[in-house]
């Protein structure tokens, strides 16, 4: 979930706002503001992922407002005057919105900050702590707005699917996870010495290996092919574990 401010010193505006940011299930209205001054006071105070904000405002207009802020949270610019664009994207705003805005614009830039949100969220997700110098034994990956706790143990393999990876475990029982990330992404959090990546679709537990071939491994009966870009991993493999 995505919590939102709000600001525009037009009452119209900002009802306008509020209704769209009602209508998209990942975003939460938190505060409205007149101006932003008033919502300066209000952000060291109020857990605010994003603000979506007029630009051309009385005393202090969206430009300084961003400008003046040390920790940002992520912006939307709504405003009728198209000049302060190029200025605004130097800031690295989410978005530049000109009114008026259909909801089909405001969802696009909605997923835009969702986008941004989750990878922000990645980077925050740390491995657990490992003890003694052993390798971590879980990560935390963001699964449906919220970071879950990953057994590293529990994981069987991974395949690739467009824009997220499918997390399969041992456990049949257990449901598989979508998760929005690149294969890139998960194979630099998953440790080396438990999980080679063998196709541009596949990363697997190498403990679990019970057969290979020469373009080809197993696990149980599941054969998952092996591309020739990660063929070298094949020769790393012993008994079903890497060789270190």
């Amino acid at each position: 979930m995505i919590n939102c401010m709000i600001v525009d010193d037009e009452p119209l505006a900002l009802d306008l706002l509020e209704d769209n940011i009602r209508r998209i299930s990942f975003l939460k209205l938190v505060v409205r503001c007149k101006n932003a001054m008033e919502a300066m006071a209000e952000l060291p105070h109020t857990q605010i992922d994003l603000v979506i904000t007029d630009v051309h405002m009385p005393s202090i207009n969206g430009l300084q407002f961003v400008s003046a802020l040390q920790h940002k949270p992520m912006f939307i610019f709504h405003t009728a005057y198209e000049k302060y664009a190029l200025p605004s994207y130097e800031l690295d705003v989410v978005d530049y919105l000109l009114k008026p805005v259909s909801f089909e614009r405001f969802l696009q830039a909605a997923n835009k900050a969702l986008e941004q949100h989750n990878l922000k969220k990645l980077r925050n997700a740390k491995l657990a702590e490992p003890e003694n110098g052993q390798q971590p034994e879980c990560l935390f990956l963001n699964v449906d707005y919220s970071l879950m706790k990953i057994v590293l143990n529990d994981i069987k393999y991974i395949e690739a699917k467009k824009d997220y990876m499918k997390i399969y475990f041992i456990n049949a029982e257990k449901k598989d996870l979508l998760v929005r990330l690149s294969m890139k992404g998960i194979e630099d959090l998953l440790p080396s010495n438990k999980f080679i990546r063998i196709h541009k679709s596949y990363i697997i537990n190498a403990s679990l290996i019970t057969a290979i071939r020469k373009s080809a491994v197993f696990i149980d009966n599941i054969e998952f092919a092996v591309s020739e870009p990660y063929k070298d991993a094949i020769s790393k493999i012993t008994n079903g574990k890497l060789i270190l």
